[in-house]
């Protein structure tokens, strides 16, 4: 097991633009590990580690979406935060060819395309959140509004309400 990973995209794109970072690693095999589960190989908060999904609005622009890992898009919300109609999850097969990354390995940072991304509005209250590394088993821990600049997004309420 190599002590270091390799630098990813996203950590050379953090490099550049001077933004502090931390690396974690998981163990894995080839197949995406649910988001729960990440965290808690990773010893976090499953409210600080974040997802990222890839959904295309009803006027055919894609958007990207970062949640906790526990928490599911409310699709009505994701709509009302980027001014569409509706929006819908990006089937996985067109994933990879759209933003260069694998399910499971998805990141906010690098993508092959700018696409117009959301954070659910708790990450504004959080000291540092976690992303995929753009790689399975690498995930980059920093600060949530530093993400949100270099990536030109918000933060929005897009998540469905937790039953109590």
């Amino acid at each position: 097991m190599k002590n270091k990973p390799e630098k990813t995209n996203v950590m050379r794109i953090l490099d550049q633009k001077k933004i502090p970072y931390q690396v974690k690693t998981y163990p894995h095999g080839d197949e995406a590990v649910d988001g729960a589960q990440v965290a808690r190989l990773l010893g976090q908060d499953p409210r600080s580690v974040y997802k990222t999904l890839v959904t295309q609005g009803a006027s055919r622009q894609y958007y990207v979406f970062d949640i906790p890992v526990e928490a599911e898009l409310d699709l009505k919300k994701a709509a009302r935060a980027v001014g569409e109609k509706s929006v819908a999850m990006l089937h996985v097969k067109e994933l990879l060819p759209l933003t260069g990354y694998v399910r499971g390995g998805c990141s906010p940072v690098g993508m092959k395309k700018s696409f117009f991304t959301t954070f659910h509005r708790e990450a504004e209250t959080l000291e540092q959140i976690a992303v995929s590394a753009g790689k399975i088993g690498v995930q980059v821990v920093l600060e949530p509004k530093a993400l949100v600049r270099l990536v030109g997004g918000q933060f929005a309420d897009v998540v469905k309400e937790q039953e109590s």
